[in-house]
């Protein structure tokens, strides 16, 4: 008996990770971390309060998080600023949002830098490749765009978010700010 949950928490996990941010359809809900911290701080639950992007009671989901709320909520040197407080090192998130915040701050060069990056790290990453797409569509670069949605199928993105706001992308010219 004791099997069984050890198996559902197995089979729930990948789905926590996407819960996570890998590929989010909804805006961030707006908690205490935009709506009362200041300065690149976070909501801190177990505190009730603000606390350092480096505080040591706080994981790197939890830094995620607040990552893409101040990051949707336009507060990008706050986000980046808690960004490079998580201690997992280049992954493809980190990178990927490193891109996102670049590319929202109008610094689309270094923007695709990190992009670049986070592909070498995951090539298969669906969220990278719409965000990557999106930047081409602000630069234009309708046929590099394509390919990045083309990318997205081809690694079983039918159907998810990156793929529509991509493809909406293309054929509007309107991008995404989550």
């Amino acid at each position: 008996m004791r099997l069984l949950p050890a198996i559902a928490l197995f089979v729930t996990l990948p789905f926590a990770a996407f819960a996570a941010g890998s590929d989010d359809s909804e805006p961030p809900k707006p908690t205490q971390t935009t709506t009362q911290c200041k300065d690149g701080e976070v909501w801190d639950e177990a505190q009730q309060k603000c606390v350092p992007p480096q505080y040591h009671g706080l994981n790197n989901d939890q830094r995620f998080r607040a990552v893409r709320e101040l990051a949707w909520a336009g507060r990008y040197d706050d986000a980046m600023l808690v960004l490079s407080s998580m201690t997992e090192g280049d992954t493809d998130r980190v990178l990927t949002y490193r891109g996102f915040i670049l590319r929202k701050s109008g610094n689309l060069e270094q923007g695709i830098v990190a992009y670049e990056a986070a592909l070498k790290v995951n090539p298969g990453n669906i969220l990278t490749h719409s965000y990557f797409g999106q930047l081409l569509v602000e630069m234009n670069e309708m046929d590099a765009a394509r390919a990045h949605l083309a990318a997205i199928r081809s690694n079983g993105g039918q159907g998810t978010w990156a793929e529509t706001s991509l493809a909406r992308a293309i054929e509007t010219g309107t991008t995404y700010t989550y």
